[in-house]
């Protein structure tokens, strides 16, 4: 009972009992965790501006809204070519000693995953016009805009960013509107988020779940017992509306229209598939953005590349030949073949 009496001895054992459990508890297996976890061997650091970008992401509040994180789910496919692992984060450091905002998993996803933003939309062109006003890109968007990350000027200046801006999004103000640096770390930021391909010979995680997919439209009549096909304008409006737009006309200085598009109503269709697989940057020279590799970031199948195709092809009065899932299988394969060195 003296023991207990002597408040001296009991508040000292019970401090140091305390500060026992969290060596054991936090430290030890923290330190451990440095030791044994490390990037990718392919990894890339982030840069000096995507640091700063990465502050203004938090500062700004996009961390409330977007993950960054796949989850070994099917429906998580959209984000990312594979479920997240730890080695995905052990590259991120603390802000500075007193913030440590190094991983940005969040826990609500109101808004698309980010992780795999920078292979999915590499373009500096889509991401200004979508953070100035997203509904310029993607007229659903419920995203808030932020227009103070620009500026309105009567005229550029040299060095100046400027953002392909639709008048009607300019609520009444004239001018030239100018991405302001802070603007362009968070675009970096943005750019820099990649999944790194796991190294040669190791096992990907797999997706759970697998759904079947809901874009399948009714059998066709004119061929009894042909297989569904499945519906182009869902899975345009899901892969490629947010940029060439839902009439086809894409964005003015930013991304070209498919409408009267030249590949588009090519009966050759294999650039057509190149592009839709593998991206495109060459008409950089003319303000352009880089299309990324739609097909191959998304895990497109040829049936439902071909369906995408064949919407592009008929819609907008565009009235171009067909293609097949089998000529778009062998196309793919060509493609890939030829791109090996």
């Amino acid at each position: 009972m003296e023991f207990f009496n002597n408040h001296t001895k009991l508040f000292t054992t019970a401090f140091l009992l305390f500060l026992a459990l969290t060596i054991l508890v936090c430290i030890i297996p923290a330190l451990k965790n440095q030791t044994n976890n490390a990037p990718l061997p392919n990894a890339i650091p982030l840069s000096d501006d995507a640091i700063k970008g990465k502050a203004v992401f938090v500062a700004n509040g996009c961390v409330a809204c977007h993950t960054q994180q796949v989850r070994n789910i099917d429906m998580d496919k959209a984000f990312g070519s594979r479920p997240s692992i730890a080695a995905d984060y052990a590259n991120n450091h603390r802000t500075d000693f007193w913030r440590n905002t190094a991983s940005l998993m969040g826990t609500e996803r109101t808004g698309p995953d980010l992780i795999n933003i920078g292979q999915r939309q590499p373009s500096m062109e889509w991401h200004l016009p979508h953070l100035f006003n997203p509904r310029i890109v993607v007229k659903e968007s419920i995203m808030p805009p932020y227009p103070w990350l620009f500026t309105i000027k009567a005229k550029a200046e040299k060095g100046d960013v400027v953002v392909n801006v639709p008048e009607e999004f300019m609520n009444g103000k004239k001018g030239k509107v100018i991405a302001t640096e802070e603007a362009l770390q968070l675009v970096a930021y943005l750019q820099a988020l990649k999944q790194t391909k796991l190294p040669d010979g190791s096992p990907e995680p797999i997706f759970l779940y697998p759904k079947k997919t809901s874009l399948t439209a009714a059998a066709n009549p004119d061929k009894p017992g042909a297989e569904p096909e499945l519906n182009g304008a869902a899975l345009y409006a899901n892969n490629c509306q947010s940029c060439h737009q839902a009439n086809g006309e894409g964005l003015k200085g930013a991304f070209p229209a498919l409408k009267g598009s030249k590949i588009v109503l090519d009966d050759n269709p294999e650039l057509m598939v190149d592009i839709i697989m593998n991206g495109y940057n060459g008409r950089a020279s003319e303000g352009f953005g880089e299309m990324p590799g739609v097909g191959k970031n998304n895990k497109l199948t040829p049936e439902e590349i071909a369906a995408i195709m064949n919407h592009e092809k008929t819609s907008w009065g565009n009235n171009a030949k067909k293609v097949t899932a089998a000529e778009v299988k062998k196309l793919i394969d060509f493609v890939n073949a030829s791109a090996k060195p």
